[in-house]
């Protein structure tokens, strides 16, 4: 028990590191080799598979989606430290820079191992994501419709 609530700990910190654009506290705990994934196809989506391409879509994130906030609902923890899935049900919000809220509703995906990240699949509404971007990008953020980070 005191594991899970430890890795709750942390991930609750990460999350507060990316609403808060702390970028280089957000990837401090990911391994060199991650792979990072989100479902879509949009200037956020496609896969990453190290740490400099992770802090690149990061620091997108922030650019493309500056007030983003997610608010964690409920995070579940299994296994160990040398092998540990995270699960992070979470809600996101924003206002867009046409004034239209931003809202969607997702999951993340973390499989650790001795407290580093190695995988993190994020499951969300990708429509309303695209959607989100697109109107972003309408508001002149072009980088809202760049091509995917990937690596």
């Amino acid at each position: 028990m005191l594991y899970s609530h430890i890795v709750k700990k942390k991930i609750r910190q990460t999350f507060d590191d990316v609403n808060n654009h702390r970028w280089d506290e957000a990837v401090a705990v990911v391994a060199p080799q991650v792979h990072h994934r989100v479902s879509g196809i949009h200037a956020l989506a496609g896969e990453r598979n190290d740490k400099e391409a992770l802090r690149r879509w990061f620091q997108r994130l922030g650019r493309v989606q500056p007030n983003l906030r997610l608010r964690i609902n409920n995070i579940w923890v299994n296994g160990w430290p040398g092998n540990t899935t995270v699960f992070v049900q979470w809600d996101g919000t924003a206002t867009l820079l046409n004034g239209d809220a931003y809202v969607n509703r997702g999951l993340h995906v973390f499989t650790l191992r001795w407290g580093r990240v190695y995988r993190l699949e994020e499951f969300q509404d990708s429509q309303a994501a695209a959607h989100a971007l697109s109107t972003q990008a309408a508001a002149g953020l072009k980088e809202a419709v760049a091509d995917q980070i990937v690596s």
